[in-house]
């Protein structure tokens, strides 16, 4: 990739990859979550002593009673949630001439990496739509795809939230390489 530009806003950082070459170009948008090493270790630290206390307890009594099947529990639980895969990074690879690619890559505290990745042939794309979604507690912006042929819209930042000052460079690339022409209107 040749160019790149980088914009950070709260726990995210959008950039944005434009190839050198003709106009059919992969253009490159990721919004990576910025996490310190500080929390992780912190985090780790902390699920790591609160699941010896009770397994100290339970060796040092020698007896299995209510609470220490509950801590145990707890603990387990505590550890599940901790420990489960955190997103790293979403992107979306625009290829003008064939199609969009959805990555979303994982990342566990171990150094362990999984992607999943989605194409969508551009054919099957009707338009991309910037949505408000509303829910009792918050409110946030979504970028999703109508497909043809499909009943729901296809989000493309599956796990991610981030903010709409983040989807609207995305949101007009998208419309731009499936020239739909209707997305023209511009966004504040």
């Amino acid at each position: 990739m040749a160019e790149a530009l980088a914009i950070a806003v709260g726990k995210y950082t959008y950039v944005h990859e434009v190839g050198k070459g003709p106009p059919e170009a992969i253009d490159a948008h990721h919004i990576v979550v910025r996490r310190s090493r500080e929390k992780g270790f912190n985090l780790c630290l902390f699920t790591l002593l609160l699941f010896a206390y009770p397994t100290f307890l339970l060796f040092r009594q020698g007896k299995l009673d209510t609470l220490h099947i509950w801590s145990l529990f707890i603990m387990t639980l505590l550890m599940r949630l901790f420990l489960k895969k955190p997103v790293k990074k979403e992107s979306i690879l625009i290829l003008p001439a064939f199609g969009v690619q959805l990555e979303t890559q994982y990342g566990r505290y171990l150094l362990l990496l999984c992607r999943v990745r989605q194409f969508v042939p551009i054919s099957r794309i009707l338009k991309p739509v910037l949505t408000e979604c509303v829910t009792p507690i918050t409110c946030y912006w979504s970028l999703s795809l109508i497909i043809r042929g499909e009943e729901e819209l296809m989000l493309v930042f599956k796990e991610l939230r981030p903010p709409v000052k983040m989807l609207a460079p995305i949101w007009k690339a998208l419309c731009a390489a499936i020239e739909c022409g209707e997305c023209t209107e511009t966004i504040t």
